[in-house]
């Protein structure tokens, strides 16, 4: 197994820790939950440049990374709906976003052709990363404060978090999901209008 795949499957393995952390109580396992999630995060940057430096490029990899990515970011939305700061709602258009380009994936290998990651799914990743750490941020001084004990007002800035990063990386999410769906129409007209 190449250094770059092991990379990858060394961050699927950190996510049951993760999911752990977040779940327990106090601003310490939120804080341990955060280190868990952003060195998760980075090996998706590392293995990724491995494999392209070092010619590591394998299916495997193209398979698993992609799979991580989205068990990382599904596990984070999951428990920020358990802690009532990300609508059910606004997940489900995220997660169905990744079915929806998955499956136009798979559509397009199988007639040989390679969807390239565009700019907006670019994007769409770092403001996923970057509302889950804020979102985590926030709920680690909420928990600091005595409102985690439910006995003082809310800190307005986390209330601000929790209102408005949902909302920015929902819309992101769709926009780039609408942009796959633009730029590789002509593989799913192509499939309806065939006899």
């Amino acid at each position: 197994m190449t250094t770059a795949n092991k990379i990858t499957i060394i961050r699927i393995l950190m996510i049951p820790f993760f999911i752990f952390c977040a779940m327990q109580p106090g601003a310490g396992m939120q804080i341990a939950a955060l280190v868990l999630f952003c060195v998760a995060s980075f090996t998706d940057f590392l293995d990724g440049y491995i494999a392209r430096k070092y010619n590591q490029v394998t299916d495997f990899g193209k398979f698993v990374d992609p799979l991580a990515d989205k068990l990382l970011v599904t596990a984070a939305l999951l428990l920020f709906i358990e802690n009532g700061i990300f609508p059910a709602w606004m997940v489900f258009i995220i997660l169905a976003r990744e079915f929806i380009i998955t499956s136009l994936r798979i559509v397009a290998a199988n007639k040989g052709r390679v969807l390239a990651a565009t700019w907006t799914g670019k994007v769409k990743t770092c403001v996923q990363i970057g509302g889950i750490i804020l979102l985590f941020l926030s709920l680690i001084v909420f928990n600091l404060t005595p409102q985690g004990m439910n006995s003082a007002p809310q800190p307005i800035w986390t209330a601000l978090v929790w209102e408005i990063a949902p909302w920015i990386v929902t819309i992101v999410t769709l926009y780039s999901g609408w942009d796959y769906l633009a730029k590789n129409w002509d593989l799913i007209k192509e499939g309806a209008v065939k006899q």
